[in-house]
């Protein structure tokens, strides 16, 4: 399981979790950084996965966002 570091901010990554799962609704997503597990249920639902689907697809939307941190690191 990939947690976010604290420094990462939904507010920043939501447009880019809005790109690769165009169903969210900001108004009734749960956010990834304060609710993991709600989020991973919203993600099933709204998105016609099982939830280790959904498990996964977060694993992999984390792991894209620490690479997008770290070049933004490095270019800074």
């Amino acid at each position: 399981m990939t947690t976010l570091p604290s420094p990462w901010r939904w507010e920043s990554m939501y447009p880019r979790a809005k790109q690769r799962f165009p169903h969210l609704c900001a108004e009734t997503v749960p956010s990834l950084a304060q609710d993991r597990d709600g989020f991973v249920a919203y993600l099933a639902d709204t998105h016609h996965l099982t939830l280790r689907e959904a498990e996964e697809e977060v694993d992999d939307f984390l792991f894209t966002e620490s690479l997008h941190a770290e070049l933004a690191t490095d270019q800074a």
